[in-house]
């Protein structure tokens, strides 16, 4: 029952605790101590570090760590066409009891598709590892949700749907491009239609002009644009997270309210959903899961604390979720990635990998050896 393509039954998100050594450098660079080319040899060294280590504990799907990133989204955001990257006068982004720097996006001119660094990032990746390599990017629904209508201009966009036109046609361009280049394993990561399970989070889209009851198949038939073209043999994943900074969250709330439309409608392949706490819910929106080849990978273990999970409760877990989805459309996987910023979540990196470990052992007992 092991999988030979991805999703693997034990499977990760993506991103990894950053090294000492490539803090202290991000730090000299921001600093102005060192050269952009000496940050990006430190980079190189981290990533192939931390590639040999995910073979080494028996992941089959590799990747950089997102160690060339600061922000998990607008590093990626930043370069498309119309939108920009800044630092903002105001406050970051509220956490549980924490805030991010504040820097954002936004858009300022017609958005579109010229070309991405990341392109390159993932070749690196590609001709480093010997297991399956994989590109995590945000969701295009990420440049909509957290400033909503307010952030986008009218004159540009008079009508909101030109501007998610616009934005799945330069993410089907994005996506091509990564095809192009070899990559068979990408994933979005999309946080906001977890969100929209909130409703102090719903209450916040309608405050900023927009409808959260329609939100979800808007998101639907963007991702579904710039998917749509891809090849016959690529996995495309979708990874569902409720906030992750510095081990701290920012919404709950069972996924019943966006359950259809995002296990049935949207035409990824697999999908990564948070479920290391109560703040998900329970299992039974997976019976929108159809029959087939779609697969959900279960996030039962927590990247917000460095405390080893109990196998057997996992078991226990694994089990309560079979009784809404086949155990054969099931895999296992961390709830979000470790350092969804350069800052990282609260533990060490021992007990990032010790956790990564645990995840293939149990995967093997649960579903066999490949």
């Amino acid at each position: 029952m092991q999988r030979t393509k991805p999703p693997f039954r034990a499977d990760h998100v993506g991103s990894l605790l950053r090294t000492a050594e490539l803090k202290e450098a991000r730090a000299q660079r921001k600093e102005g101590k060192i050269s952009a080319e000496q940050l990006k040899a430190v980079e190189d060294k981290a990533i192939e570090y931390v590639i040999r280590r995910q073979e080494e504990i028996g992941l089959k799907s590799v990747t950089d760590g997102e160690f060339r990133r600061s922000w998990w989204h607008f590093d990626f955001l930043g370069y498309l066409d119309g939108v920009e990257y800044y630092t903002s006068a105001d406050k970051g982004i509220q956490f549980a009891g924490v805030q991010t720097r504040a820097e954002g996006v936004r858009v300022t001119g017609k958005i579109g598709y010229s070309g991405h660094p990341m392109i390159e990032h993932f070749k690196f990746l590609k001709a480093h590892t010997r297991q399956t390599p994989k590109m995590t990017i945000p969701s295009p629904s990420v440049l909509h949700f957290r400033s909503g209508r307010n952030a986008i201009s009218r004159d540009l966009y008079p009508n909101l749907d030109e501007f998610f036109r616009d934005l799945g046609q330069a993410y089907k361009k994005a996506v091509q491009d990564f095809a192009a280049a070899g990559c068979r394993y990408l994933q979005l990561d999309e946080t906001n239609l977890a969100y929209l399970c909130d409703p102090e989070q719903r209450e916040l889209s309608r405050q900023r002009g927009d409808d959260p009851d329609s939100l979800p198949m808007k998101y639907a038939e963007m991702i579904n644009t710039a998917i749509a073209d891809r090849p016959a043999d690529m996995v495309i994943s979708m990874h569902l997270c409720r906030g992750n900074f510095r081990s701290t969250y920012i919404s709950k709330g069972g996924y019943e309210p966006v359950a259809e439309v995002l296990l049935d409608k949207i035409k990824v392949d697999g999908y990564f959903m948070e479920y290391d706490n109560e703040r998900s819910g329970g299992f039974e929106p997976l019976r929108y899961l159809p029959k087939g080849h779609k697969t959900v990978v279960l996030g039962l273990v927590t990247t917000k604390t460095g405390s080893l999970e109990s196998k057997d409760a996992l078991k226990r877990r694994i089990e309560q979720a079979s009784k809404f989805a086949d155990l054969d459309q099931l895999c296992l996987s961390p709830q979000c990635g470790f350092a969804s910023t350069e800052e990282g979540n609260v533990l060490a990196e021992d007990e990032q990998w010790a956790k990564l470990r645990m995840i293939v052992e149990l995967a093997e007992e649960v579903w066999g050896k490949a």
